[in-house]
Order: structure tokens, then sequence, then C-alpha cells
């Protein structure tokens, strides 16, 4: 598939575009959630209250990726930080750019609300991911990226 990547918020109608690139999120990392706090998940990202944001990469009229972030306070620094908490691209779509798509639509995002910096941690064993982490931001040692916004 070579279409543009294009990135969007979250929107009410996109749960069965976000299910399954969820679903293989989780099942990435070996993991699971029951319905009940999936749907809790869901609904945290549509409510404007919450300090919870996600997007949606699209080619043409599928979804092809996800990132979901949390802006956090920090007792370093007067301003919140941004963990990018969940990031996740089809494995048959990754090198297409969907995923630095997502992670500059987090940098965007972070720095128009005032954040410092944005963060995330993977697996040391991630290393598709890391190729492309170790281009976007800092490598800290702890296999916690960073990206400093001010």
């Amino acid at each position: 598939m070579s279409q543009t990547v294009h990135i969007r918020p979250l929107a009410a109608a996109d749960f069965a575009a976000w299910l399954p690139l969820w679903q293989g999120y989780l099942d990435f990392y070996h993991s699971s959630q029951n319905e009940a706090d999936t749907a809790i998940t869901w609904q945290r990202f549509l409510d404007p209250a919450e300090p919870m944001q996600a997007w949606l990469a699209w080619q043409g009229e599928q979804a092809v990726g996800l990132v979901h972030t949390v802006l956090h306070r920090s007792s370093w620094t007067p301003g919140n930080y941004c963990y990018l908490q969940d990031l996740y691209v089809q494995p048959e779509l990754r090198g297409t750019g969907a995923g630095r798509a997502l992670i500059e639509q987090v940098y965007a995002y972070a720095a128009d609300a005032g954040c410092s910096r944005v963060y995330w941690l993977t697996h040391e064993s991630n290393a598709t991911a890391r190729q492309l982490y170790d281009r976007l931001a800092d490598n800290l040692g702890f296999i916690q990226y960073r990206k400093q916004l001010v």
C-alpha cells in the first residue's frame, strides 16, 4: 500500500477501526484486556476531561496504526509531560512512515499543550521499532525514549 498516511484524532465512530489495532498491540506484547476495561479505555479517549488522547493513522479508508498518550504533571518542571503510552502499526505496513507520522503527531500535540517533553518506553527486544525511535528521540539507557520539546 503506497497511499499517503493521514493522522486524525480518534472519533466515536472509529471503534470498529480502532479495536483490531488495539488487539494487535495487546497481542504484540502478549497481553489482553477484558471487554469492560476496553470499554473504559475507549470512553477515556472520547472524554475531553480526561488527560488521554488517541489518534489513528489512515491509508485511504483503512486504519493502519494507533497512538495513545497521557498528559501528566512532573515534579521536575512546572508544565506537563506527554507520555506516549501505546504505539502500533499493522505489521505489513511497518516501514511505510505511519509510525513516524503518529509520533510526529504526538510531538505537535504535546508542544501545543505546553509540554516540555514526550517520552515512551519499549522493550529492549523491540529492535524494529527501536530503529525508528533512535532516529526520532534520545535513548537514555533506560529504554526510555524522550523528545525534548522546550
